[in-house]
């Protein structure tokens, strides 16, 4: 049971990560689905919409073919409504909101419909928004990632110039490192960058990392404002036996090394493991799957009913026959020579809610294994604690805090998204970019 790459042919790839949710064909597709819409007053589907896209309006102006403003009043809201089009589990949002629900019917293809607006206007490099004057004012981003781009965005609409500072040398963030490539391609994470750096007064500088090649010192001084938008670390461990034997691996890295390099140089097993049921590991599974896995087990320690991804992505597992294990947590990593060869599993049971509201798994004592030759873990990703703390940045185990403006504990250092949440969607961290931006706004407006 070798990890190996190269399993499948180049066909193979191309159609495994072909497009999960293709865009409307023609413009009779896309005028017909907006059509259904009943444009409610008060709508429900903008109110589940974390940056508050205005939802109706956006589709009525697809009804009468004005596909320019559509993706202005998109845009308006949210400057990566192109890519949470594709990656936004929508099902729990927008959609989710939808009245037609209510009805039995099926809901309006929001998103499909937000893709078909916004991606014309990327790929035809509509400039929707003049920048205003440059005001004198400079402002440090760090982190070019959801959070970072759409506070950069809105803080050069007001003629304040913007130098974002990127460890990576592509900007994007999660959207280009740490989501399944079928989603969103890495090709249009680097269209969207640009589109969104187009407006001018936006400099992104990659390959320089905080606490490495700058310091927060220096920005301090350098800049009007700091905004520290440098998201999460790595997967937790599991801190059992045999965690550091070769094939075990933790989902951001697997992710991360098939956005960054061709199919077929990803290496992976013929039966592999992944912990956790969360998007990332429902991605890592899949995509392990599309890799030319035989065999891929999603192991969980509670039930459906507690699990963190949405039924429509464990749809996607599924489908791609994908096993799950419920109520089964990982024991001991089993070895021979160094290398994976099986995962020892305790058997589970709920007892009472623990702090998040859900019932906590508790061991019956009893434990099953399995054979396996890679383990994929995907059981939440922590906080880069270690920089925070070097930074004296106060924090609630690693997450950074900040007030009711969104400043931290030093002067003019703004923080937001995943650094300060502990990991939401993306949707989430374009509102904290565009909080942030208000804040920082407030602040540097006022000082002459």
């Amino acid at each position: 049971m070798p990890i190996t790459n190269n399993k499948l042919t180049f066909s193979e790839y191309q159609e495994n990560f072909s497009d999960i949710h293709p865009p409307f064909e023609t413009v009779e597709g896309a005028s017909v689905e907006a059509n259904r819409c009943l444009f409610c007053y008060d709508a429900p589907c903008m109110k589940s919409c974390p940056t508050s896209i205005d939802v109706p309006k956006f589709i009525k102006q697809i009804t009468t073919d004005n596909i320019k403003g559509s993706a202005h009043t998109i845009f308006s809201a949210n400057i990566m409504g192109g890519g949470c089009s594709k990656v936004c589990p929508v099902e729990k949002l927008c959609e989710g909101a939808c009245v037609y629900n209510l009805l039995e019917e099926k809901p309006i293809s929001i998103a499909r419909l937000q893709r078909y607006s916004t991606d014309q206007a990327i790929e035809q490099k509509w400039q929707l928004f003049k920048r205003k004057p440059f005001t004198g004012k400079k402002v440090a981003v760090v982190g070019a990632g959801p959070a970072g781009l759409s506070c950069a965005h809105v803080l050069s609409r007001e003629g304040v110039d913007i130098t974002v500072y990127e460890k990576e040398q592509k900007g994007g963030g999660l959207m280009t490192y740490g989501i399944a490539a079928y989603k969103v391609t890495p090709e249009f994470c680097e269209e969207e960058v640009d589109y969104i750096t187009s407006l001018g007064g936006i400099e992104i500088l990659y390959g320089r990392e905080l606490g490495k090649d700058i310091s927060l010192v220096e920005l301090q001084n350098q800049y009007d404002a700091v905004f520290l938008a440098i998201g999460v670390g790595l997967t937790r461990e599991l801190g059992i036996k045999g965690e550091k034997l070769e094939g075990v691996e933790d989902a951001i890295s697997f992710i991360y090394n098939l956005r960054t390099n061709p199919y077929n140089n990803i290496q992976v097993g013929d039966k592999v493991v992944v912990i956790g049921m969360g998007m990332t590991a429902i991605d890592a599974a899949t995509q392990a799957k599309r890799l030319g896995a035989k065999e891929v087990t999603l192991v969980y320690r509670r039930t459906q009913d507690e699990m963190p991804c949405t039924e429509a992505e464990l749809n996607i597992a599924k489908l791609d026959g994908c096993k799950i294990i419920w109520l089964a947590a990982p024991k001991k990593i089993l070895g021979k020579h160094g290398k994976v060869s099986g995962l020892m599993c305790d058997v589970m049971q709920l007892g009472a809610p623990d702090t998040s509201g859900r019932r906590s798994p508790e061991s019956t004592g009893e434990t099953f294994t399995l054979e396996v030759d890679m383990i994929i873990k995907a059981t939440g990703q922590l906080p880069f604690e270690k920089l925070v703390s070097y930074n004296e940045l106060q924090n609630r185990n690693g997450k950074i805090t900040i007030d009711e403006n969104g400043i931290t504990n030093w002067a003019k250092v703004f923080a937001g998204g995943d650094c300060v949440n502990g990991g939401k969607e993306v949707v989430d961290a374009v509102q904290a970019g565009k909080d942030a931006a208000k804040g920082i706004l407030n602040l540097i407006m006022k000082t002459d």
